[in-house]
């Protein structure tokens, strides 16, 4: 009996492991211990996961085996930093530095081929057949060290758009060239190879561009409540394009790249949606990936004989001094810092996935020798080790940087409050603020229900608490803190303003009035009392569909507004709305109100694009009209009167709004006093 358990035990731990369970707990421990480890002797964690796939694969202590159940959790890591490296790229910053990201492209597949072919075919003496493919692989490079400029939280520098802009291009140009020269091994590159590419490519593009964002636009809307869809979705997408891309006959990397793209402006950086696909991703497929890339490494092929050492240094020196190369003559070209320098080398000098497959597509077509293929494991592991420093120091500069020059600290942190009268609403509600919250505030978003003071007042306010906790539980998929807040008042108006001015609130977001009487207006309502008495900046919403199908904004900005102070705060929402939904925005204004929105801008060193009109639309609402579409977000911002004919004015512009634009997006601002 005893001998038995012993048996059946020691049969568990028999190398290399063959348990399922077995195998997935272990790889959780090193996810979670490699980094605390590492992290204390300051070390990326990302290289805490690579050595751990050295010592733990088959080339190292032979633990575990690359069956296909870790290639296919590799598989799915590799995809997700490609696309989580699409989908928060800056669309609209991109646009705008795209001729650098062309140039970049061309430079870091350029110079690497540029040092490699003549190393590999004059100093090592390859083949010319052998000596091409070798040396496009050292202008790929694979976004290891994505996490890592993740984590600082500066993906928007420009040096990163314009490194992962210039990766999807190089590694494209290299993928179609590994095709051309397999096309001319097997003797099939004439006409109709050709043909047949660029036809497989558009259909691909179109696909991916043209009909997933309309029905991701579809699910969205039709399904806006279903949140755990949502997620579902978007991996179904992401897998999806990466098939269509390797059904065009390139890596399904550059598909995920392009799912990222085609779904980006339909899911914001800081919605709940976002977080869960990261969260997912940093914590366990991405680390799979990178344990997968270490259990590559043989570090037995150093000891071969002096062919192998020599191949292998040649290899990693040329592909490391190529991307510096690369990054140098990229920094002097647009003058860019040498934390940025060091920046897009980082993320550009790693090699991967992309290098893996074509060493190995080539290794089995026997155009790749054993010396090439062991040296280019190496240069695997050397590269990615030397990109995560790299990647580290650099993006702890950055950030070192900006804290230096950045804005001054204020002292009175924000603080948003949002009433809710309709709680249908409150999740729609809640969405706009954690995507206008500054992240450098540690105050919780205040919701608030007022509950009218009668009989029923305490059973009412149990239920009002219960609904309101509901919102804690969704907030916390973005790790936004909310507080909730049920409190008794004889009149709804007064009980908002009351708790308004406990909690110090300055920003305060409302929905839109409902239609009442005129009596009720003036009596009652509670975003006229709050327009008269509340010195906080007011947004009073009006939302028909889900906030990220929406494909501009357009801005309407009275000259009144000039007699206002503070325009930096409701425009810096503004602007982060436009970045969060990479929109533009159509700005109405007159010549002096453009001269000073300009001025804001460039003190908050935004980069949305502002479009401006000089059409005078608020004096006659029915122009806008004419120019808005109806996925179109409108803003209107709206001076406070401080005559007693204001509620009649507000009453006269909603109701004018309302009537004119039933089924709009609508955003009424009215700024602190």
């Amino acid at each position: 009996m005893h001998t038995n358990i012993f048996d059946h035990i020691t049969q568990q731990f028999h190398l290399p492991f063959t348990n399922p369970v077995l195998i997935f707990s272990l790889l959780l421990f090193i996810i979670l211990i490699a980094p605390i480890l590492l992290g204390r002797i300051k070390i990326p964690g990302i290289v805490g996961f690579i050595i751990a796939g050295i010592l733990i694969g088959p080339n190292g202590f032979n633990i575990l085996k690359k069956n296909s159940a870790i290639e296919l959790f590799a598989t799915i890591g590799l995809l997700y930093i490609m696309f989580i490296a699409g989908i928060e790229l800056d669309l609209a910053e991109f646009k705008k530095k795209k001729h650098k990201s062309f140039i970049f492209g061309f430079l870091t597949f350029a110079v690497p081929i540029l040092i490699g072919f003549p190393v590999c075919y004059y100093l090592l003496h390859y083949s010319l057949l052998t000596s091409i493919l070798t040396a496009s692989m050292f202008a790929t490079h694979t976004l290891v060290a994505y996490p890592i400029v993740n984590k600082f939280g500066i993906a928007k520098n420009e040096a990163v758009a314009v490194t992962v802009g210039g990766t999807i291009l190089t590694d494209t140009a290299v993928l179609i060239i590994l095709a051309v020269i397999m096309g001319s091994v097997e003797g099939e590159l004439n006409s109709s190879f050709w043909i047949q590419l660029a036809i497989s490519l558009t259909i691909f593009t179109a696909t991916v561009f043209i009909v997933i964002p309309r029905i991701a636009k579809w699910f969205f809307t039709k399904l806006e409540s279903e949140k755990t869809s949502h997620y579902i979705f978007v991996l179904s997408v992401v897998f999806f394009s990466a098939f269509l891309a390797q059904l065009a006959g390139i890596e399904p990397i550059i598909g995920a790249f392009v799912a990222g793209l085609a779904l980006n402006r339909l899911i914001p950086h800081s919605s709940i949606l976002m977080n869960r696909i990261e969260f997912v991703g940093n914590a366990l497929f991405i680390p799979f990936f990178l344990i997968s890339v270490g259990m590559l490494v043989d570090l037995r092929v150093l000891f071969r004989g002096p062919d192998a050492l020599i191949v292998a240094g040649a290899l990693t020196v040329v592909a490391i001094v190529g991307k510096y190369f690369s990054a140098t003559l990229t920094q002097w070209i647009f003058k860019y810092t040498k934390n940025q320098r060091l920046l897009i080398f980082g993320l550009s000098s790693a090699h991967a996935a992309a290098t893996l497959a074509i060493i190995l597509v080539g290794y089995k077509a026997k155009i790749i020798d054993d010396n090439i293929l062991n040296g280019t494991i190496i240069l695997i592991l050397v590269t990615c080790v030397f990109a995560s420093f790299a990647t580290e120091k650099a993006s702890r500069n950055i950030v070192s940087a900006e804290e230096l020059t950045g804005p001054e600290i204020v002292q009175n942190q924000e603080n948003i409050l949002i009433p809710i009268a309709d709680f249908n609403n409150m999740d729609t509600m809640l969405d706009l603020a954690v995507l206008f919250k500054d992240k450098s505030s540690d105050q919780p978003i205040n919701l608030l229900s007022v509950v009218p003071d009668s009989d029923n007042a305490q059973a009412n306010l149990l239920i009002a608490r219960k609904k309101l906790n509901d919102s804690v539980k969704y907030a916390s998929g973005n790790d936004t803190m909310v507080k909730v807040i049920a409190t008794l008042d004889h009149n709804v108006s007064s009980g908002v303003l009351r708790i308004a001015k406990e909690k110090s609130a300055n920003i305060i977001i409302t929905g839109w009035p409902r239609k009442n009487t005129v009596i009720d207006k003036f009596l009652g309502d509670k975003s006229a009392a709050l327009i008269e008495k509340s010195p906080a900046n007011l947004f009073i919403l009006h939302l028909h569909k889900p906030i990220t199908v929406h494909t501009s904004i357009q801005l309407v900005c009275p000259p009144a507004y000039l007699m206002e102070k503070n325009m930096q705060v409701w425009l810096s929402k503004v602007c982060k709305l436009s970045v969060e939904l990479s929109l533009s925005v159509d700005c109405f204004c007159d010549e002096s109100t453009k001269k000073h929105i300009e001025h804001a801008l460039l003190i908050m060193k935004s980069s949305v694009n502002f479009k401006f009109d000089s059409t005078e639309i608020w004096k006659d609402w029915r122009k806008l009209k004419e120019r808005i579409m109806p996925d179109d977000f409108m803003i209107v911002v709206l001076d406070r009167k401080l005559e007693t004919t204001y509620l009649l004015s507000l009453t006269y512009t909603q109701r004018k709004l309302e009537h004119l634009f039933e089924s709009q997006t609508k955003l009424l601002i009215y700024p602190q006093i």
